[in-house]
């Protein structure tokens, strides 16, 4: 990865908000991408005059409604991010946007096994420390009635290809990207990592917050802000979230394949 353009990364201003305007508009648009798509999604229910508790029982147990709230709300959170590069007169490159090179893949794959030795070490000393974490919190990922070959490809879609583009371009993209431009490459990377941890701490789910989750994605997003930083690309980064998400979605759903 020696081809960088140190000029995508220099130490010049990139916007002219301070780094707690930057933040507070990342998870503006995490946030209100997802309001959004819920008031699309639920004039489905409305129209049909349903309850409150009917129209929960429908997105809980309907896939093609969770796909499309997922795909609304990704597509709305990129359009967002886009519009922000875009009145900020951006150029797109230097938050990621260039072409995708074939060694993309390789340095995804790399990054990947080595994400996952660091967080078997990271797990193991965290529960030393914290006996009471609980390393099995399971996520909620929605799409429990997938079955379907349609459903399925539908549930891989939502969870493997949705999440890993939006995610990147919204935190990789204009997040660390901004807040590279202001601090050094380890104060840049962990604070973008500690905020995508917060995110998918899982607020307002009626669960516990998942500690585990969040734990497991800052070490990712430590991984998918190198891979940002020395590639120049959001491409290297997308990969290793998809190889990322593509395991877990085996993990979860893989036994259902086979019953194909």
């Amino acid at each position: 990865m020696a081809d960088v353009n140190p000029a995508i990364f220099a130490k010049k201003p990139f916007y002219r908000r301070d780094p707690f305007t930057t933040i507070a508009l990342t998870f503006a648009v995490f946030l209100i991408s997802q309001v959004i798509a819920a008031v699309i999604i639920g004039v489905y229910p409305a129209l049909k005059n349903w309850t409150e508790a009917e129209s929960t029982l429908w997105l809980e147990n309907s896939v093609a409604a969770q796909f499309v709230y997922i795909a609304l709300a990704e597509i709305i959170a990129v359009l967002m991010v886009l519009q922000l590069v875009k009145r900020a007169k951006i150029i797109k490159a230097r938050v990621g946007f260039v072409s995708p090179r074939l060694r993309d893949i390789g340095y995804a794959a790399v990054a990947y096994g080595l994400y996952f030795i660091a967080y078997l070490i990271i797990i193991i000393v965290a529960t030393r420390i914290v006996p009471s974490l609980n390393t099995n919190q399971e996520q909620q990922v929605g799409f429990d009635s997938a079955y379907s070959s349609l459903e399925l490809l539908m549930t891989f879609a939502s969870l493997v290809i949705f999440p890993p583009i939006a995610e990147e371009i919204i935190f990789r993209g204009y997040l660390f990207t901004s807040l590279r431009a202001k601090f050094r490459l380890r104060y840049a990377i962990i604070l973008t990592s500690i905020l995508f941890g917060i995110a998918h701490l899982q607020f307002g789910s009626g669960a516990p917050l998942l500690w585990v989750a969040a734990i497991d994605t800052f070490i990712l997003s430590c991984f998918l802000c190198y891979l940002r930083e020395r590639s120049g690309s959001l491409w290297p980064p997308i990969l290793l979230h998809a190889i990322k998400n593509t395991v877990a979605f085996f993990i979860l759903f893989g036994p259902r394949f086979l019953a194909y």
